[in-house]
C-alpha cells in the first residue's frame, strides 16, 4: 500500500507570499507527487550523494508548498557530524563543518526523528547557527541515524506542517536509501553466484559437459558445478533451492562450501550429503529445502551418486536404454538426521546423461491451444535424443531455445538449470 493512501484528506492553510492569502495544502497529493519525484530518480552508487540528490530535488519541487528553502546534509563521524553538502537557497558553506551528537538539537533530532525549531529557542548556540547561515529550521534524521537533513524554514509556514513535511522527507529518503541497499545486496550476491557457477566446460578425459542455469530473477536458487577431486575423479552438482532471488542464493552459498569443505576433509560421498544436509538444516536461511543431485565421476566411466530429492536425471544410452537415477533420500533440510544411500551407474561410449531442475520441467506452454501445459520430461528428452550427436553445449542451447518456443517467449516462473554429460566414442 502507497503512504499516501493512508493519509486522511485534510487540507491546512499556509500563506502563499505572492498573494499575501492563505492557500490549502492537499497532502495526499503531495504525498503522492512525492512519492513520484522518488520513484523516478535513479539511485547512485553511494548513500550520502543519493540523499543529498533526493533533499535537492524534492525542495526544488515541493519547497514552496513545505516552507522549505533549502538546507545542509550532514553524515555521522563517530561522536559528531560533519557537513556533507548545502543545497537549495541554503548559504554555501565549506563542506566539513562539523556539530557534535551532544549538541541539543541533534540530540532532539535523533530521538524523534524530526525536528522543529524556532530561532529564540534558547537551547540554540547562535553563534554556530550564524556561521551556517541558519534562523528558525527543521531537521529530518535518516539512515537510521546516519544522516541529518537540516532544512531551512521560511516565517510563513507552521510548526505542525513543517513536521508533516519532515515527515513525508524522511520516508521518502528512507525509502530509496533501503532500495540502493537492497539493489547493492543483489549486486554482490550476483557477483558472488557468478563466480562460483562455472563459466567454461570442464576438460575431463573424454567426457563433453555442459551446463547453463537462468534464475528467475537477478540471483536465483538453482546451482550447478564441477568440482575437480583427483585427476580422474570430478564431482557434479545440481541443486534446487525453495524459492528464489535473494535468499535462495544465500542458501546457494552455503552448498557450494559445504559441499568443498566436506571434499576437503576426504568424507565419503555419503557422509558429504548428510553434512551438507545438517549444515542447511541449521541455517538461518528462509530457504531450508534443497533438492539436490551429487555424483562423483571417475574417468572409466563410472559414477557414484546421491539423489537427495531432486527430479531424476535420466541417462540416455547409446544402445537406446533409459535409466533413472533416483538413489538417495529426501531433500535436503527438513530432516536433520536423514540418511542417504549411493547410487551406481556405468556409461559407455555414446552414453547421454541429461539432468534439470523442476524449472524446466514446469515451463508452461504459450497460447490458447496448449494453455496450462508443463514441457515435461518426454518433451526435454526428445529434444536431446535429436541433438545428442552435437556437442553438449549445443544440446543445452538447443534445449532452451525450445523452452522459449513452447512458452511463446514468455518470462520463466522459476529458475531453470539444464546440465547435460556425453561420453564421446
Amino acid at each position: 500500500m502507497s503512504i499516501s493512501s493512508q493519509i486522511p484528506r485534510t487540507e491546512n492553510p499556509t500563506m502563499d507570499s505572492s498573494s499575501g492569502t492563505l492557500r490549502e495544502i492537499d497532502y495526499r497529493k503531495l504525498m503522492a507527487d512525492v512519492e513520484r519525484v522518488v520513484d523516478e530518480m535513479e539511485v547512485g552508487d553511494e548513500d550520502a550523494p543519493t540523499v543529498q540528490r533526493l533533499a535537492n530535488a524534492l525542495t526544488r519541487s515541493f519547497g514552496a508548498e513545505m516552507g522549505l528553502t533549502g538546507g545542509r546534509l550532514y553524515v555521522q563521524q563517530g561522536d559528531e557530524y560533519r557537513l556533507w553538502a548545502t543545497f537549495g537557497d541554503a548559504k554555501d558553506v565549506e563542506p566539513g563543518t562539523r556539530v557534535s551528537k551532544d549538541y541539543p538539537p541533534v540530540q532532539m533530532s535523533i530521538a524523534a526523528g524530526t525536528l522543529y525549531m524556532n530561532e529564540q529557542d534558547p537551547r540554540l548556540d547562535r553563534v554556530f547557527e550564524d556561521r551556517i547561515g541558519s534562523e528558525s529550521f527543521a531537521v529530518a534524521v535518516a539512515g537510521g541515524s546516519e544522516y541529518l537533513l537540516a532544512f531551512d524554514v521560511r516565517a510563513d509556514h507552521r510548526a505542525d506542517q513543517v513536521l508533516f513535511a519532515l515527515g513525508l522527507l524522511r520516508h521518502a529518503i528512507n525509502q530509496k536509501i533501503q532500495q540502493q541497499q537492497v539493489r547493492d545486496v543483489l549486486r554482490e550476491a550476483r557477483r558472488i553466484q557468478q563466480a562460483i557457477l562455472p563459466r567454461e566446460k570442464p576438460h575431463f578425459h573424454s567426457f563433453d559437459i555442459a551446463g547453463r542455469s537462468e534464475p528467475l530473477e537477478s540471483v536465483g536458487g538453482d546451482f550447478f558445478d564441477y568440482i575437480p577431486i583427483t585427476d580422474k575423479i570430478l564431482g557434479l552438482v545440481l541443486a534446487d533451492v525453495s524459492g528464489h532471488g535473494l535468499p535462495a542464493a544465500l542458501q546457494v552459498r552455503d552448498i557450494y562450501m559445504g559441499l568443498r569443505m566436506g571434499m576437503s576433509r576426504d568424507f565419503k560421498i555419503v557422509r558429504t550429503v548428510e553434512r551438507l544436509n545438517q549444515i542447511i538444516h541449521q541455517s538461518r536461511s528462509t530457504s531450508r529445502f534443497v533438492s539436490m543431485f551429487y555424483g562423483e565421476l571417475e574417468s572409466d566411466g563410472t559414477l557414484i551418486y546421491v539423489n537427495a530429492g531432486h527430479p531424476p536425471p535420466v541417462l540416455l544410452g547409446a544402445d537406446g536404454r533409459r535409466q533413472h537415477l533416483v538413489e538417495g533420500g529426501v531433500v535436503l533440510g527438513p530432516i536433520p538426521n536423514a540418511t542417504y544411500h549411493r547410487g551406481f551407474l556405468r556409461l559407455e561410449r555414446g552414453d547421454l546423461l541429461v539432468a534439470c531442475t523442476d524449472g524446466v520441467l514446469e515451463t508452461r506452454a504459450g497460447g490458447s491451444e496448449r494453455a496450462g501445459e508443463e514441457y515435461g520430461l518426454d518433451r526435454l528428452l526428445a529434444v536431446c535424443e535429436s541433438h545428442r550427436d552435437r556437442e553438449s553445449d549445443e544440446i543445452v542451447d538447443a534445449v532452451f531455445a525450445d523452452l522459449a518456443e513452447f512458452s511463446s517467449h514468455r518470462p520463466a516462473a522459476d529458475d531453470r538449470t539444464l546440465a547435460v554429460l556425453k561420453l564421446q566414442f
